[in-house]
C-alpha cells in the first residue's frame, strides 16, 4: 500500500518540511506553516506572539546556536558562562541571570526547550550547535495547555529536517579566523521503496580560544563541538507513520573562564577590598581592559560535556484527528574544571560539579485536523528525571589571606597563612522528580470570523533532593576561632528535602479575523511552575549554620495578558505584527547570591515575592522587489521587582554585617529595555554565470541591563550592537560559495558578569567574541 498523499502532506507540515516554510523568509511575506498549537497552520492565523526562523535563514545568517538565535529574535535572551551555567529567558522571564550556582539542579527552567517535540530539562543542553534544522519557533507566554512540560515564560521549539523518499544530500565546510573550522553534512533517501526512509546528519565545529592565558601560554574559551543525528521514517500504511530519532553531541574544550572587568567598592574595611588585597601580595592582573582578552589564572580549566538520546514519534491519522505518541529517553553528562577566583592568585585550585542526568518522557496527544468550527488538542504527559552530582572544591595557599584576613574571631586570633591550603569539600547530591499532567485546549468558531479559545492543564509533581558534603584538609588546629574561620569558608552540610504539589493553569483567548489579511486577538493565560529544591547547599544564619527552612522554594505563578494584531498588507508584500503584554509573576524563582556572607558567595534558590514585566513587540517582513526582502523586529520590555523587600544587597551597600536590602521598584536583572533587529536578503541574477549573487546582512542592538539580581551599578552591562553579513555566489547547479563575517565591525561587548567569591569587589566578565571572518562552500543535491 502506498503512503497516502494526505498523510505525507500532514507529516511534512508537522515537521516544517513544506516548501512554503523553507522559502518564507527570503520571499518576504510568504505563508509560514508552524505547529505552535500542535497542528499545521499559517503563523498569521495563530492568535499568539511567536517568531519563526526557517532553516534557510539559519544557514545564511550563520546562526549556529541559541546565543546567535537571540540576534534574530529580540525577545529572546541567552546567557552562558559555560554550558552548565546557561540561562534562557523570554521577555526577561525564565531562568534567572547567570550567577554562581545558576546551575542549581533543583531549578526548573521557565522557558521550555524542545527538539523534535521532546522536552530538554537542563538548559545546558541548549548550548550545543544546531544540526540540520528545518525551523525554530519561539513562543512567548505560558504554553502549558499545548506542550507536554509546563513552561511559564514561553518555549523554544526546534524541528529538524525529515527523512525524504527522494534521495538528497548536502554538505558544507566553513573556515575562518581563529582557526575556525565547521563541517556540516546530511544525506537522506529511501531504504525500502516508499515505506522506510533514513536521514543522517553530522556537524563538527572547532575554533581556537579567544582568551589568552599569559601565565600558562594557552588559549581558553575555544570551541570543540561534534554532533550526529540519525532518523528513520517508517510508513507502513497510509494512516500510520513512525519516526525513530537518535542523537549524540559532545563539547570538549579549555572552556570557560572570565577576565578582569572592573573593581567595585563596598562598605567593608578598606583592607578587605580588592585594591588592598591585591597590593598586599603585589598582584596585578594580566590586563584591566576586558577587551584585551587576557587572563593569568593558575588553575586548570576545561569543559567536557555530552548529551544524547533516543525518541520515537508515532502518528495515526484518524480521519478527523491525529493521534500522536512521543516517547523519549535522554541523558546529559557534565565534567569541568574551573578557576573560580579567576585570578593568578592561588585562592581556589579546584572547583566543579561532575554530574549525570537521565530523563524519560511520554506524551500522548489527540489533535483535530483541518479548519473546523470546533478544533481541539488534548493530551497526557509523564516526565521523570534524576540528576546525580559530586560537588568538589579545594582551596590554595592564598585562600586564608584573601578570604579571611590577618585575624579572625571576637578576640582577633591571628590567622595562620596556610590555614586553608588544601582545605576542600567532597560531596554527593541526588535530585529526582516525577511530573504528571493532563491538558486540553478547545477552539470554537462562534461566528465565521470570531474564534474563542480556552485551555486547561492540571500538573502534579513530586520532587526529592538529597545533599551531603564533607570537608577535610587545610591546617589541623584545635583553636576554636581558626576552626570557625575554616567552617565559614566551607561547612559540611547534609539534608534531604521533598516537595509535592498540584495546580491548575490555563488560558482564554478571543480572535477576530477582521479580513482575510488582518487578525486581531486578546487573551489571558495563567502559568504554573512547581516548587524547587536547593541543590547547591543552603545559606547560613548568623551563627554560620545552614538555614534548613530554605531547602524548598515555593511554586511560581504567572499571569499574562496579551493583545495583538497580525496583518498582510500591500498585496501581501508586507507582513506586520504587533503585540502588547503585561505579566505579573508571584513568587518568582531565582538564583540568589547571599551577600550577607563576608567570606564565600553562596548561590541558592529563593522566591522574589512579585515581578512585573510589560511591553510591546513588533515584527515586519517586506518583499521590496523580486529577490529583495527586509526584516525588522523590536521588543520593548519594562521589567521591575514590584515587590522585593528583602533582596540581596548590591556591592556598594554591603558592609561587614550586611542585612537584606529593599529592591522593590528596581529593574528586573538580565532584561534589556530595548532590543531591535534588522535584516536584508538580496539575490541578484547573474544570467551569464547561471546563478545569483547573494547578499545577507543582519544587525541587532540591545540596550544596557543589570547583570545580576542585586542590581549593583558595578555589574551593569552596557548596550551594544552587532552586525553579521555574508556575500556569495549561488549556482543553479546546486553549489554556493560565500564570504561571511560575524561581528563585522568588531564591536566590544560583555556577555555576562560575575562577582568574585569573597566579595572583595572584583568583578569578572565574559567578553563577547571578536570579529570572525571566513569563507563557506555549500553543495546540495
Amino acid at each position: 500500500m502506498r503512503f497516502g498523499s494526505t498523510m505525507i502532506a500532514t507529516l511534512a507540515l508537522l515537521a516544517g518540511g513544506s516548501a512554503q516554510a523553507a522559502e518564507a523568509v527570503p520571499d518576504g511575506a510568504s505563508e509560514v506553516i508552524v505547529t505552535a498549537r500542535q497542528r499545521a497552520e499559517d503563523a498569521q492565523r495563530v492568535p499568539a506572539a511567536l517568531s519563526v526562523v526557517g532553516g534557510e535563514l539559519l544557514d545564511r545568517s550563520y546562526t549556529v546556536n541559541p546565543q546567535a538565535l537571540a540576534q534574530l529574535v529580540p525577545a529572546l535572551n541567552y546567557s552562558s558562562a559555560n554550558p552548565r551555567n546557561t540561562a534562557i529567558t523570554l521577555r526577561g522571564l525564565g531562568s534567572s541571570v547567570v550567577a554562581v550556582s545558576q546551575s542549581n539542579d533543583g531549578l526548573e527552567p521557565g522557558v521550555g526547550f524542545y527538539v523534535d517535540q521532546v522536552y530538554h530539562a537542563r538548559p545546558a543542553t541548549a548550548a550545543f550547535d544546531f544540526t540540520d534544522i528545518e525551523r525554530i519557533e519561539v513562543l512567548r507566554g505560558p504554553q502549558g495547555t499545548l506542550f507536554g512540560k509546563n513552561s511559564t515564560a514561553g518555549a523554544v521549539s526546534i524541528t529538524s529536517r525529515l527523512p525524504t523518499f527522494q534521495p538528497e544530500s548536502q554538505a558544507e565546510i566553513s573556515v575562518g579566523s581563529y582557526d575556525f573550522l565547521q563541517v556540516k553534512g546530511a544525506v537522506s533517501g529511501p531504504l525500502v521503496d516508499d515505506r522506510l526512509a533514513i536521514r543522517l546528519s553530522a556537524l563538527s565545529t572547532m575554533r581556537d580560544g579567544v582568551i589568552r592565558n599569559v601565565r600558562l601560554n594557552r588559549r581558553h574559551n575555544g570551541i570543540d563541538n561534534q554532533a550526529i543525528r540519525g532518523q528513520l521514517l517508517w510508513t507502513p500504511t497510509e494512516t500510520l507513520t513512525a519516526r525513530l530519532i537518535a542523537d549524540y553531541t559532545r563539547f570538549d574544550s579549555e572552556c570557560c573562564t572570565q577576565v578582569f572587568y572592573r573593581v567595585g567598592t563596598s562598605l567593608r574595611p578598606a583592607a578587605r577590598q580588592y585594591p588592598a588585597l591585591a597590593a598586599g601580595i603585589g598582584y596585578r592582573p594580566a590586563s584591566t581592559d576586558p577587551y584585551d582578552r587576557l587572563t593569568d589564572i593558575d588553575a586548570p580549566v576545561g569543559s567536557d560535556t555530552n548529551e544524547g538520546g533516543v525518541s520515537a514519534i508515532v502518528e495515526m491519522d484518524l480521519g478527523t484527528a491525529t493521534l500522536t505518541s512521543v516517547s523519549a529517553w535522554r541523558f546529559w553528562n557534565w565534567s569541568a574544571q574551573n578557576d573560580r577566583d579567576y585570578t593568578g592568585v592561588p585562592i581556589q585550585l579546584v572547583q566543579g560539579i561532575p554530574s549525570r542526568q537521565d530523563q524519560y518522557s511520554q506524551e500522548v496527544r489527540l489533535a483535530s485536523q483541518g479548519e473546523r468550527r470546533l478544533g481541539y488538542v488534548a493530551g497526557l504527559y509523564f516526565f521523570r528525571q534524576t540528576i546525580v552530582g559530586r560537588p568538589v572544591s579545594i582551596y590554595g595557599p592564598a585562600a586564608a589571606y584573601w578570604l579571611i584576613g590577618a585575624t579572625t574571631g571576637a578576640n582577633g586570633t591571628a590567622v595562620t597563612a596556610n590555614l586553608l591550603d588544601g582545605y576542600g569539600q567532597d560531596g554527593r547530591t541526588r535530585f529526582a522528580s516525577n511530573s504528571y499532567a493532563a491538558f486540553a485546549e478547545l477552539n470554537w468558531r462562534v461566528f465565521d470570523r470570531v474564534t474563542l479559545t480556552g485551555g486547561l492543564r492540571y500538573t502534579y509533581e513530586q520532587k526529592r533532593g538529597d545533599y551531603a558534603t564533607t570537608v577535610s584538609g587545610g591546617l589541623v588546629t584545635s583553636d576554636p576561632a581558626l576552626t570557625a574561620a575554616k567552617l565559614s569558608v566551607l561547612r559540611p552540610q547534609s539534608y534531604s528535602a521533598r516537595d509535592r504539589d498540584g495546580s491548575v493553569s490555563g488560558r482564554a483567548n478571543i480572535a477576530w479575523q477582521v479580513s482575510d489579511r488582518i487578525l486581531a486577538y486578546a487573551g489571558a493565560a495563567r502559568g504554573f511552575k512547581s516548587g524547587g529544591i536547593n541543590m547547591s547547599g543552603l545559606p547560613l544564619d548568623a551563627s554560620n549554620r545552614p538555614v534548613l527552612a530554605t531547602a524548598v522554594v515555593a511554586p511560581e505563578r504567572n499571569t499574562t495578558w496579551e493583545a495583538g494584531v497580525k496583518t498582510r498588507l500591500l498585496g501581501d508584500r508586507l507582513l506586520l505584527n504587533l503585540a502588547a503584554f503585561h505579566t505579573r509573576v508571584k513568587d518568582f524563582q531565582a538564583t540568589i547570591v547571599d551577600s550577607s556572607q563576608t567570606v564565600a558567595l553562596r548561590g541558592y534558590l529563593s522566591n522574589i515575592p512579585e515581578v512585573t514585566v510589560k511591553g510591546v513587540e513588533g515584527d515586519a517582513v517586506a518583499r521590496i522587489a523580486p529577490g529583495l526582502s527586509l526584516r525588522a523586529s523590536f521588543a520593548y520590555a519594562h521589567g521591575t521587582y514590584s515587590d522585593y523587600p528583602r533582596g540581596p544587597c548590591p556591592l556598594e551597600r554591603q558592609g561587614s554585617a550586611t542585612s537584606a536590602c529593599d529592591l522593590t521598584g528596581g529593574r528586573l536583572s538580565g532584561l534589556p529595555r530595548w532590543s531591535e533587529t534588522l535584516g536584508v536578503d538580496h539575490a541578484v541574477p547573474l544570467a551569464p554565470l547561471d546563478g545569483d549573487l547573494v547578499l545577507h546582512a543582519d544587525a541587532g542592538w540591545r540596550s544596557g541591563y543589570n547583570g545580576e539580581a542585586a542590581l549593583s551599578r558595578f555589574t551593569r552591562i552596557g548596550g551594544y550592537s552587532l552586525v553579521n553579513a555574508s556575500l556569495g555566489y549561488r549556482s543553479n547547479k546546486g553549489w554556493e560559495v560565500a564570504l561571511f563575517a560575524r561581528n563585522l565591525f568588531d564591536r566590544t561587548y560583555i556577555q555576562n558578569v560575575t562577582v568574585q567569591a569573597g566579595n572583595s569587589g572584583l568583578i569578572l566578565a565574559t567578553p563577547g567574541d571578536p570579529r570572525l571572518i571566513g569563507a563557506t562552500l555549500r553543495v546540495r543535491r
